[in-house]
């Protein structure tokens, strides 16, 4: 296994130039250490950020399923938004000898000194759906098209308030995920890419005048903290104002800022709830917007990530070259990682029994 590293430098060495030339928490406990060629024997270890969150409580059950199913032992491990807590789990599985880490980084900054340490032990790194920042010992990355997030976000915006027609002015409030999460960005500029254009001519309006990313993040993508926020955007903004839309990155804060809103009075006749968007298809957002709360949330069908994710492993410990594509896009600051990127989906009202009921997401009687 210590030779993995030298292994995975001359792969994506060969694999750069070959695309160049043709293009312009449950443990299984168990011994690690599989011999070379084979999953037999080894483990995973797997650090998730926390239970706190539905998503990634699927995540982790997701990835493990499709390890086991490979033949590979795994120990999953959850920091529950603590970083000197994952750092401290991670550490741990390397000293126990897993054969590979999959990692969804709470901070992404923080990681550096532990994955030095998967690296001197050769052991091999897949940064989960946030990319880990600042490091070389990143392997590869797998996750879903995080700018496109952000564009069906606004682009769902933009067609209820019916921009594209002249409509407005409109009064919108912009929210985004935690600062120490490198996604944020990708969500935040997707969606104001779109969004932009629209507050240029006035015909968005944003009355808290909080439009700059450092103003509008949201801490360990934490509901109660959007709820307070929001609650000082009505109470300083608001008082002869409404809000029409509210740019929201996940199902966790837009269920925060609607309940911030409902307290103000919005959800009545004469007070309609805004345009609210979402992320990750939560199941209480799911009802929310079969209700008519919450308008919308992206889909990211996570049963493919962990897929992608048992896969690279798999490629990796076979020594195969993992199926990316995307090399170019996703820097974190020392290199380009190598990445594998899967395609959101933007669900409301009128398609969520076409997107998550047919596609086996949820069932019917869970959305009731």
């Amino acid at each position: 296994m210590r030779n993995r590293r030298a292994a995975l430098a001359t792969i994506a060495g060969a694999v750069s130039l070959a695309l160049t030339l043709s293009a312009c928490g449950q443990n299984s406990e168990g011994s690690s250490g599989g011999s070379e060629g084979s999953s037999e024997g080894a483990t995973i270890g797997i650090a998730m950020p926390t239970q706190a969150s539905e998503r990634w409580i699927t995540d982790g059950k997701s990835v493990v399923e499709d390890l086991q199913a490979k033949g590979y032992k795994t120990k999953l491990v959850y920091g529950e938004d603590n970083p000197k807590t994952q750092v401290s789990q991670i550490e741990k599985l390397i000293k126990q000898g897993v054969d590979a880490l999959i990692i969804a980084a709470i901070d992404n900054k923080s990681l550096n000194g532990v994955l030095q340490k998967a690296a001197d032990a050769g052991t091999p790194v897949i940064s989960y759906d946030r990319l880990i920042l600042g490091t070389e010992n990143v392997d590869y990355y797998v996750s879903f098209d995080n700018e496109q997030v952000g564009r069906l976000q606004a682009r769902y915006i933009i067609e209820k308030l019916g921009l594209e027609d002249g409509k407005g002015p409109f009064n919108i409030e912009l929210f985004a995920g935690s600062s120490d999460d490198n996604n944020t960005k990708y969500f935040f500029d997707g969606a104001m890419n779109l969004l932009q254009p629209y507050l240029d001519s006035k015909q968005l309006v944003v009355q808290s005048g909080q439009t700059e990313l450092d103003k509008v993040t949201t801490l360990r993508w934490d509901g109660p903290t959007a709820q307070k926020r929001m609650n000082r955007i009505l109470t300083q903004s608001y008082k002869s104002e409404k809000v029409d839309a509210v740019l929201s990155p996940y199902d966790g804060i837009s269920i925060g800022i609607l309940n911030a809103l409902q307290s103000d009075g919005y959800g009545s006749g004469s007070k309609p709830l805004p345009v609210i968007t979402g992320q990750d298809a939560e199941l209480a957002s799911v009802k929310s917007i079969v209700a008519g709360q919450q308008s919308q949330t992206i889909y990211k069908d996570l049963r493919q990530l962990a897929e992608v994710a048992a896969n690279m492993v798999d490629d990796i410990l076979h020594d195969d070259v993992p199926q990316v594509n995307n090399r170019r896009t996703y820097n974190n600051g020392v290199k380009a990682v190598p990445a594998y990127l899967l395609q959101p989906t933007s669900v409301d009202k009128t398609n969520y029994k076409d997107v998550l009921v047919q596609g086996g997401y949820y069932t019917d009687a869970e959305l009731k």
